[in-house]
């Protein structure tokens, strides 16, 4: 009985102590909101596209919040473009506010022009400027049809500091889509049908590497790689690190996805192998300010460390294309729609890109948005987009849409690529088919009659339809989507790879270097 008083007597001091109102240590924490600014487009141009610029704040507000900012650049406010004045307003209980750059066109042939916005001042105490606090667009002269010169290439990069041979890519893959495009295919030197080690499935096939080699970084950053030589999660970075450094000697392309596991207990990346605590929280955990931030940080340490790293026979560092977050329209994954907002995938995204950019000096990358295919206008495919200035490959992921649909999923395939192509073209970007494949598993089921010379080739190429690569996914020990020579469908893939327009790594132009 005296233990029982003893427990309600603490639990009336300790209630005396939360509660009281007039402890003098006690503070009231007011959190800050801060403002930014981004350039949804990096680039506008005469006579028709124009930008646009966006003020948002990190949560809604209960009164307007008005901002003031400068324009610098050297074009020319109500010349070239139509009048911006230097304030603008968020309105209450809304997070953000747009800025048109009107261009006006004046028919004169001119340089490059820039438009700079830089917030200087908050109207309110509780709303701090970001760091985030200012943002350009740059104002071209573009022709009927507009092609990317070699010397604007790093202009609509995400990293201006890039290396000259991770511009040469950029710039090479943008002139590619014009007239063909690579093909490629994930773990292509490490994943085989019928685990048959040795020259890849691909060229088994065809006489030739794929154009372009898919990698991941789970492995490499997964909780137990502690970097010694008899770890095995160790021993699988090693292996493709030389996977890497032999498709670059040999020209080829490196793509690289991440299916990072989740940050709490590090075993999953599908949410249906996690729990309801982990899938909802996992995302929102790596934010800044997160409680798994810092372990986020971590892993993007080791894959700037890794990056940094890629040295070819030439002594150059190795350019590659980092994919984060893929099929993020799903929720399969846990970075997928159910488990963040569109603005937490951008916060995430954006600090990601910034991290390995500026902080840890990465210049050898480039970074692909990729979402699946559940879209089907420009809005829908963009509403995660993180920018123009994050962002420079645009990408779709689609399996369902080639699953023996027939006529009415590849023309939906067709339709959502046509949207993808047309806003990288609108970006200066790089477009792509960044995973697909019809998985033929024998004795389960049965190939598709002319998928890869008709099916596959026309959703890629009919109507316009300009992309600069597209990459099967693995093959494994009893499922194939790359057919080795065995298989009845091996002619229908070596018609398929031996049209003219299409890239494998025989007939690849050199990637790494800009023409004189």
């Amino acid at each position: 009985m005296k233990k029982i008083y003893k427990y309600i007597f603490l639990l009336i001091v300790v209630c005396f102590v939360a509660c009281s109102k007039d402890d003098p240590k006690e503070e009231i924490v007011v959190e800050k909101i801060f403002v930014s600014i981004i350039a949804n487009t990096n680039t506008a141009s005469e006579p028709q596209n124009n930008g646009l610029f966006t003020v948002r704040i990190s949560e809604s507000f209960e009164e307007d919040i008005t901002i003031t900012f400068t324009i610098d650049g050297n074009a020319t406010n109500g010349i070239d473009y139509t009048e911006i004045l230097e304030t603008v307003t968020i309105l209450a209980n809304t997070t953000s506010v747009d800025i048109p750059l009107n261009i006006i066109d004046d028919s004169e042939s001119e340089e490059i022009e820039t438009v700079s916005i830089t917030l200087k001042s908050v109207d309110n105490a509780r709303v701090n400027l970001g760091a985030l606090n200012n943002a350009l667009i740059r104002i071209t002269n573009e022709p009927e049809e507009f092609l990317l010169t070699a010397s604007e290439a790093q202009f609509y990069m995400v990293n201006s500091n890039a290396s000259p041979e991770t511009i040469a890519l950029f710039y090479n893959l943008n002139k590619i889509a014009r007239t063909s495009f690579l093909v490629g295919q994930q773990d292509a030197y490490s994943s085989f049908y019928n685990d048959a080690f040795g020259f890849s499935d691909m060229k088994k096939t065809t006489g030739h590497d794929p154009g372009l080699l898919g990698s991941d970084f789970s492995f490499i950053t997964d909780d137990e790689n502690n970097e010694t030589s008899s770890n095995w999660y160790y021993q699988q970075e090693q292996s493709i690190v030389e996977d890497v450094v032999s498709a670059y000697n040999n020209g080829m392309v490196n793509t690289f996805s991440w299916h990072m596991r989740e940050p709490y207990e590090g075993e999953h990346f599908y949410t249906n192998n996690m729990t309801d605590f982990q899938k909802n929280n996992a995302f929102i955990s790596i934010l800044p300010g997160g409680e798994n931030h810092e372990y986020y940080k971590g892993k993007l340490d080791k894959i700037a460390k890794v990056a940094k790293g890629l040295i070819g026979s030439d002594g150059k560092l190795i350019p590659i294309i980092f994919r984060p977050f893929h099929e993020f329209d799903g929720s399969w994954f846990w970075w997928g729609e159910s488990y963040c907002t569109p603005q937490q995938y951008i916060d995430v995204w954006r600090f990601t890109v910034d991290y390995l950019k500026d902080t840890k000096e990465v210049n050898n990358m480039l970074f692909a948005y990729s979402s699946d295919r559940h879209f089907n206008t420009e809005t829908e495919y963009l509403e995660r987009y993180p920018g123009d200035n994050y962002v420079d490959i645009l990408g779709m992921d689609n399996y369902g849409d080639f699953n023996n649909q027939g006529i009415a999923g590849l023309t939906q395939a067709n339709a959502k690529l046509k949207i993808v192509s047309n806003l990288a073209e609108q970006k200066v970007k790089i477009a792509a088919l960044t995973e697909s494949c019809f998985f033929v598993t024998p004795g389960v089921n049965t190939p598709i009659p002319n998928f890869y010379s008709n099916d596959m080739y026309n959703a890629l190429t009919d109507n316009d339809v300009k992309l600069s690569y597209m990459m099967f996914w693995s093959n494994i020990k009893d499922s194939y989507c790359v057919p080795t020579p065995e298989h009845t469908v091996a002619n229908d893939f070596m018609l398929f790879s031996s049209k003219d327009n299409v890239l494998l790594q025989n007939n690849l132009p050199n990637l790494y270097k800009v023409p004189n």
